[in-house]
């Protein structure tokens, strides 16, 4: 496969093929995850030192047909993109362009509406209150949107950019979820994690029985442990990708 070097960044044309490669392999398994939702929601990846330009998922296409070169390579400072004859999904432009463009730690952007995260962010309270090892992970690491504004595009991605000044994850009220993450594999490793605890906990209120809360030293000590557990995301995505080159090994195409 034939990719474009990209120009700005110090990374090799091998590492930016394997750059593809990682967020494509984002895209499958979250279909195989059941993250996705028609061909809407978007991932993306900064690919330059000033991470303005990115890699997106083309308009239209279903998570399960996302590969290495069909992934769209942006810039999030050129007004023209949306005149482009592939141009993105104007939502995914309004979210991703301006997170890439005023939010540059903000590397590794995975936006879903997965069941268990949207239900939660319907709630009064879209805050998990740590019940157990996973919930614990993302304690006093959210933060809340209560300013939905209708779907994501020029204003609202504007809007969004102001939340995450200090924290990388974020419960978009009556909408869903937001991990920016340094890299692909974290990213998804905290999205996969995200929806596992919001489950345990939508599940757990459910019961309408008392639960037993954590007391704030053990809920931040526990998600301290989880930041300083040693290759956990990289591990996990290691596998994620082992196990579509033996079963969709077309994600690389």
């Amino acid at each position: 496969m034939t990719v474009k070097a990209f120009t700005k960044s110090n990374n090799t044309e091998l590492d930016y093929y394997q750059q593809r490669c990682e967020l494509a392999c984002a895209f499958r398994w979250a279909a195989r995850h059941d993250f996705h939702e028609s061909v809407a929601n978007h991932f993306s990846l900064a690919v330059s030192d000033d991470g303005s330009e990115f890699l997106i998922n083309p308009n239209g296409k279903h998570f399960t047909r996302v590969t290495a070169s069909n992934l769209l390579l942006l810039d999030a400072n050129d007004p023209d993109t949306m005149k482009r004859p592939d141009a993105p999904d104007p939502s995914a432009w309004g979210l991703h362009g301006s997170l890439h463009r005023n939010v540059p730690h903000a590397r590794c952007i995975l936006h879903v509406h997965s069941t268990y995260a949207t239900v939660l962010a319907s709630l009064e309270d879209s805050l998990m209150q740590p019940i157990d090892q996973n919930t614990a992970r993302f304690y006093n690491r959210v933060v809340v949107d209560e300013g939905f504004g209708g779907m994501a595009f020029q204003e609202e991605g504007e809007r969004i950019c102001k939340l995450l000044e200090h924290k990388r994850i974020m419960m978009m009220g009556n909408h869903g979820l937001m991990i920016t993450a340094p890299s692909v594999a974290q990213a998804y490793d905290e999205m996969y994690y995200f929806e596992r605890a919001a489950k345990n906990y939508i599940k757990a209120l459910m019961t309408r029985k008392p639960m037993r809360i954590l007391s704030d030293e053990i809920a931040e000590k526990t998600a301290q442990q989880w930041e300083n557990y040693k290759n956990g995301p990289e591990n996990h995505f290691s596998e994620l990708m082992a196990i579509l080159d033996e079963t969709e090994a077309d994600f690389r195409n």
